[in-house]
């Protein structure tokens, strides 16, 4: 059933059922996926407050903060098995909760060598950062009116076509925008270009704001620099409303070094949660990596993404840079060729791997329309396989060459020299009845020190030729014409599911830099300039345009859920690519110079296919010469 992977298999199974011992063992109810509601802090009935923590190494304990005047002695944590720690605070006088929301707390953590240090719980659901200040503060988040979501989930869609933003950076002002920003001005955007998913990064709190949301300090708290996390529920209630579904942005292959305001040397140990350096430190991030053999750091990440998915009603996870936790080479200096004894051998992460088997199945066993999706750059094969099959049991993986190989081309090539069947060969090279998400460009591809694919395509011209006041150029018409080529191709061919990068629908200029020392802290290119799609002398609409009919279209015609495309050309010479998919005839000629007429195609299907203007590059609305027949 599972012949390569059975050992793998064996451990997991071994596992799930001694975790649920442990979680009947201490309680009777399903800490398993609830150990939020256990560990950090719990407002109980009768308005007490319990604080629980898991420190191993620590020497004692204290809770201080604005409600006992800072007073670093006076609230004792008692231990107890396994290095927790245990605190409760009885109501006030007129029963409301002892500390009160929105006021600043902090563990005192005395070691064994006479250290105090002054740590954040790892549980904190809110943390925020004064102007003036360097460490993030802890602040109890329990508002008397909570904000209650009110609109269902929508149902997971058979066609995944993913819009992968950032809050911050979702405005034309150099500013950190808001949720409330997003909310109002981003979801109308995103519901008419027809995607159905967004995948929001940098949510999950990071004191480092030009690390794109990739060294989290606090993994239970929505980052505050957008708004409160009231303001975070209802952005996702607003897109559920819309019939759109919200992916997380899920980093649980490292974590930041910060110590008072993050995870690292929680309890004064090197470890807790994390192994011990040399094998818990990440030589390229700088940044620590998690014990997965350990129970309660499994529980604790399990029981993040149960709280995501409960607290803040996402509908699912891309899990950040799992080439990492596979390996213990964390696939620095490796190059993966295919062959399977890269996958399979000493060098992959057990305990790693079977904890993504567990998130797996703890997610769609629980939330039955979850999507999960991974960034695997090695391409190991069952990533996207059933975990009963042996498989690590996500429903999509990203199919990271296709975009690597649109920008080598770009780079390397004038467009005359394309090699078509290399081309035709990145996008469909996957494994049968494993679903990926093809993109031409993502985030990565639109940062610093890199081209987003119109500049690419245009480069300095974007700046004196996008206007219709303006003669088209040969560089503008012809960066035009591929760049709405390229996506089509990449969504009609390369997947089972479509990703784009906020603002590259409409051939965003310049690149993503986030305000950091290297640029004198400016944020002038960590924005999206929306404004050039709403003004009507731009050629940025036409791209727009263009964009949301391939949305729809394939919303009609369901090519995403499909089989995979029947390639009947890809001819070198005329730079012609054929092939049909869900009974839709797509027809491309990448030739610089060369039109056709009459020219004979073969097609999966025999009947007659009627000329379809919603995806012809060359109509005059998308900024084509209108040069195709309609017959």
């Amino acid at each position: 059933r599972h012949s390569i992977c059975s050992p793998i298999f064996y451990r997991y199974e071994l596992l799930q059922k001694q975790l649920f011992q442990l979680e009947e063992a201490e309680g009777g109810i399903d800490l398993f996926t609830r150990s939020y509601r256990i560990f950090g802090v719990q407002r109980r009935p009768d308005n007490s407050l319990f604080f629980k923590e898991w420190a191993p190494a620590a020497e004692a304990l204290f809770l201080t903060g604005d409600f006992n005047g800072w007073d670093k002695f006076s609230h004792p944590y008692s231990k107890t098995e396994f290095g927790k720690w245990e605190l409760i605070l009885p109501p006030k006088y007129d029963k409301s909760p002892a500390v009160d929301h929105n006021t600043k707390l902090k563990v005192v953590v005395h070691t064994k060598e006479g250290q105090r240090l002054y740590r954040i719980s790892p549980w904190a659901k809110y943390v925020t950062r004064e102007e003036k200040s360097v460490i993030y503060d802890w602040i109890h988040w329990d508002p008397p009116q909570p904000y209650i979501q009110i609109h269902p989930r929508p149902k997971k869609p058979t066609s995944l076509r993913i819009y992968e933003a950032h809050v911050g950076i979702a405005s034309p002002e150099g500013k950190i925008a808001s949720y409330t920003n997003f909310t109002i001005n981003v979801l109308p955007r995103i519901k008419d270009l027809g995607y159905n998913c967004i995948q929001l990064m940098a949510i999950m709190e990071h004191a480092y704001y030009a690390s794109f949301g990739y060294q989290i300090t606090s993994f239970f708290a929505a980052s505050s620099r957008y708004g409160t996390p009231d303001e975070l529920k209802q952005m996702i209630d607003v897109a559920h409303s819309m019939g759109i579904l919200v992916l997380l942005d899920v980093v649980h292959s490292h974590a930041s070094k910060n110590t008072e305001d993050g995870l690292n040397r929680f309890d004064g140990s090197d470890s807790c949660f994390f192994h011990s350096p040399p094998r818990g430190e990440h030589s390229q991030w700088g940044s620590r990596l998690f014990n997965y053999s350990s129970w309660e750091v499994l529980r604790f990440l399990l029981s993040n993404l149960r709280w995501w998915m409960e607290e803040y009603c996402f509908d699912g996870f891309r899990f950040d840079g799992i080439t990492s936790m596979l390996y213990h080479h964390h696939g620095i200096g490796t190059v993966f060729t295919g062959d399977y004894s890269e996958y399979f051998g000493l060098q992959v992460d057990e305990d790693s791997v079977v904890y993504l088997m567990l998130a797996n199945h703890i997610l769609h066993t629980f939330y039955p329309d979850c999507i999960t999706v991974a960034e695997d750059v090695s391409g190991m094969p069952a990533v996207c396989r059933g975990v009963q099959e042996g498989g690590l049991g996500f429903d999509y993986r990203l199919a990271m060459a296709i975009p690597d190989k649109w920008i080598q081309i770009l780079k390397e090539l004038k467009d005359e020299d394309w090699d078509i069947g290399n081309i035709v060969y990145t996008l469909t090279n996957r494994r049968y009845g494993e679903k990926c998400i093809a993109y031409a460009e993502s985030h990565d591809q639109a940062l610093v020190g890199d081209k987003t694919l119109a500049f690419w395509l245009m480069d300095k011209e974007m700046y004196t030729n996008m206007s219709f006041l303006s003669p088209m150029t040969p560089i503008i018409d012809r960066g035009l014409q591929l760049h709405k080529m390229i996506r089509l191709l990449t969504h009609g061919l390369g997947g089972e599911g479509y990703l784009n990068f906020m603002g590259n629908e409409f051939g965003h200029p310049e690149w993503l830099d986030f305000p950091r020392e290297g640029n004198n802290h400016s944020y002038h290119y960590a924005r999206r300039q929306f404004n050039l799609v709403d003004m009507d002398h731009l050629r940025y609409c036409q791209l727009y345009a263009f964009d949301r009919d391939m949305n729809r279209t394939e919303d009609k015609y369901g090519w995403l859920a499909a089989p995979p495309a029947f390639v009947s050309a890809k001819h070198e010479e005329d730079k012609v690519i054929v092939f049909d998919r869900a009974n839709v005839l797509f027809i491309f000629n990448f030739h610089h110079i060369k039109s056709f007429q009459d020219y004979r195609v073969a097609v999966e299907l025999p009947g007659k296919y009627p000329f379809s203007s919603h995806l012809d590059s060359e109509s005059a609305r998308f900024s084509g010469i209108g040069c195709l027949s309609s017959q």
